[in-house]
């Protein structure tokens, strides 16, 4: 079945629009950001505002690892709190955004590199709802979730995520939510506001390889260097951004958000494809 076949069959539920949304990478840092006004989540506030409303929205949390590839499937998510040691305000956040059933039988129909599970247990964990709660706090937006088999490749990964490329045409959002450098290991509470210098230079090597259109350089991340081991000690906050690349297209306009280092070893460096 060809692309041209496949986007006919979403017409049912969302008919295919003029202008494609964009798509966005966002670095989501500490669940803290989910209620704190700061700098990152007014960022992602103003971004709600500055793009086309959605029809739905689809997140690619790095925090929802499976065997196999799953996709949120029910009408009502649950908001998952899957974290520990943080203050009670946080637990206390719900995000009641509604699902989207029938979405998420067409997007698995799309999606021919695999068999996509429907799944009805998951819900939305804060790598998507502290980002999507201060975009759209309304929570009037269907929210889905697809999860990231574990046990593929990097390669596997960016092939799958160009079969989403049609989405973009039916008004929906593409969010990829991790981080580009993530050590949680080597934290430095003392750089709240700063990278060591290897984090700070893979930002900037990132940041290069993304505008140069460079992917196939970013999907074979293992072979850029000692200060990529350091950033990506496991790879489950860096594959995100490669489903926000596998949606882009030639027209993309491409820009960069949020570009700062933290907490020593955290990239906040966030993309907008439009």
């Amino acid at each position: 079945m060809n692309a041209l076949t496949d986007l006919k069959n979403f017409s049912d539920t969302l008919p295919v629009q003029d202008r494609k949304m964009p798509a966005l990478f966002i670095g989501h840092g500490s669940p803290m950001n989910g209620i704190e006004d700061n700098a990152f989540s007014q960022r992602w506030a103003t971004m709600g505002k500055e793009i086309p409303t959605p029809q739905a929205v689809l997140v690619v949390s790095a925090h929802w690892l499976t065997r196999g590839t799953a996709i949120t499937a029910m009408a009502n998510p649950q908001t998952i709190h899957d974290f520990g040691g943080f203050p009670q305000a946080l637990f206390d956040v719900q995000y009641p955004a509604p699902g989207h059933p029938k979405l998420a039988e067409e997007t698995a129909a799309l999606i021919k590199k695999t068999k996509v599970h429907l799944d009805h247990d998951w819900g939305l964990d804060h790598g998507s709802w502290s980002v999507v709660k201060n975009m759209y706090p309304d929570a009037n937006i269907p929210v889905l979730q697809l999860s990231i088999d574990y046990n593929k490749s990097a390669q596997y990964h960016y092939d799958l995520a160009t079969e989403l490329a049609a989405l973009r045409k039916k008004g929906v959002l593409i969010i990829g939510s991790g981080n580009m450098v993530h050590n949680l290991r080597i934290l430095d509470w003392n750089k709240p506001d700063g990278g060591y210098d290897w984090a700070d230079e893979m930002n900037q090597t990132f940041k290069r390889l993304i505008s140069e259109n460079n992917h196939q350089a970013l999907i074979n991340f293992q072979d850029l260097g000692k200060a990529a081991a350091l950033s990506i000690p496991t790879p489950d906050h860096y594959l995100p951004l490669l489903y926000t690349l596998g949606v882009k297209d030639k027209h993309d306009a491409l820009s960069f958000f949020n570009d700062k280092t933290t907490m020593g070893s955290i990239s906040m460096t966030s993309v907008k494809l439009d």
